[in-house]
């Protein structure tokens, strides 16, 4: 048995923990016992819908009012989702027990998250209601195709690089309308060079000469069958994308209003506020502040302290999905040259630390944008490209005038006109 947590308070009489697996979940129950004591039972359901149905039945015999489990890859969604309904149910971060010795089977494990469960030392995960949840499969699902449509791409072009065909260093990409075209004839046995550089289309048409060139290689039938095959996969991806975003649109019709407010955020466009939406359920007042925000999800520096000395510890890990849309936004922001309060802090970032801690920063002032906008139902005001700068001329006045000051001198501050 785990160590009882004696003399500490009991904050919830009847509690479960859960440690959930695959094929099994094992379920610890606790309640009060004789002489002010606590007892405990053990049992271990398989996770299929029968047996979970019998496992909740069973916890609602016990007058357990709160059950706790680990997440564990994706196999605590069916014990979550049959418990939500009758019960208030928290998902645990399973690092914040792993530093626990001497438990580690399945029945220790579901002891010990019962014991601390039922003292209140345990924190939940935010976890969206189910309508949210059907949201986010959706983004997370598109964000995969377009993986899946850029691995393709490279495909193609290291399958052309194969047969010395320069394509990629002439288009912007392989899947233009020109490339596209150039791809079909060169399949169907078209091996001028001339002839398919004449297919270009719109801009394409002033890099003929340069195209001419590039075409000119040793495109055999064995690259042609490699072709199809890859070009017919990244036309069923391009179906499925346009399909996905069709019922991606209609999902969010809900929020309509605050993918809206999102949009007016620099570099923030449709789909970067789907993502926004779904990730964070567009309900902020499940985050007591934008600081409780951004550290869920991965943009706020973790922090190691010790001995009184405090020291960055890089950035916390959080929601993947949303960091890498705010990442991507903020790529595009950095491209808008100073024409905004996030361009202009983009710019002053790179030079000092680096592109990658600039769009990092850039994330997180978009994300703490979004939470206040979202909590106040407003859309989004810049501080205009000077702010910053206009800030720092104010501080360094100050630290002027504090060391005249420190010296002995009267300061009067007259502005020129």
């Amino acid at each position: 048995m785990v160590r009882e947590l004696i003399g500490m308070e009991v904050v919830f009489d009847r509690v479960a923990g859960l440690d959930v697996g695959k094929a099994s979940v094992t379920v610890c129950v606790r309640t009060p016992g004789a002489r002010r004591g606590r007892q405990a039972e053990t049992r271990t359901f398989k996770t299929t819908t029968r047996s979970l149905e019998v496992m909740r039945d069973w916890l609602l015999e016990q007058g357990v009012t709160i059950a706790a489990m680990e997440s564990t890859s994706t196999y605590w969604k069916p014990p979550f989702y049959c418990l939500e309904e009758v019960m208030e149910v928290w998902l645990l971060n399973a690092a914040h027990m792993k530093a626990v010795p001497g438990r580690k089977t399945d029945v220790r494990d579901a002891e010990w998250i019962a014991q601390l469960l039922e003292h209140g030392l345990l924190t939940p995960s935010f976890v969206p209601p189910p309508a949210i949840r059907r949201l986010r499969m959706l983004t997370r699902y598109r964000v995969q195709l377009y993986g899946d449509r850029t691995r393709e791409t490279v495909r193609l072009e290291l399958m052309l690089e194969d047969a010395s065909i320069k394509l990629s260093t002439v288009a912007s990409s392989l899947t233009t309308v020109s490339a596209r075209a150039m791809l079909a004839a060169m399949i169907d046995g078209e091996t001028n060079a001339r002839v398919l550089a004449e297919m270009a289309k719109g801009r394409m048409r002033s890099k003929i000469p340069d195209l001419a060139q590039a075409l000119e290689g040793h495109f055999d039938a064995h690259h042609a069958q490699l072709a199809r095959s890859i070009l017919d996969r990244l036309d069923r991806v391009e179906q499925a994308l346009a399909e996905l975003d069709e019922a991606i649109a209609a999902a969010c019709e809900p929020w309509a209003h605050q993918i809206e407010l999102l949009q007016t955020i620099p570099g923030v466009g449709l789909r970067v506020a789907q993502v926004i939406v779904a990730e964070t359920g567009a309900d902020m007042s499940r985050f007591p502040t934008a600081a409780h925000l951004a550290s869920w999800a991965g943009l706020a520096p973790a922090m190691y302290e010790s001995a009184g000395k405090r020291s960055p510890a890089g950035r916390r890990r959080g929601n993947k999905w949303l960091t890498a849309m705010l990442v991507e936004s903020a790529g595009s922001v950095g491209r808008m040259k100073g024409k905004n309060y996030l361009a202009v802090q983009h710019t002053r970032i790179t030079r000092r630390r680096g592109m990658s801690r600039a769009q990092i920063a850039v994330a997180h002032s978009i994300l703490v944008a979004a939470y206040y906008m979202l909590k106040r139902d407003e859309p989004y005001r810049d501080l205009g490209p000077e702010w910053l700068t206009k800030r720092n001329e104010e501080a360094h006045t100050r630290r002027l005038v504090a060391q005249l000051e420190k010296l002995g001198h009267t300061v009067v501050i007259d502005p020129a006109a």
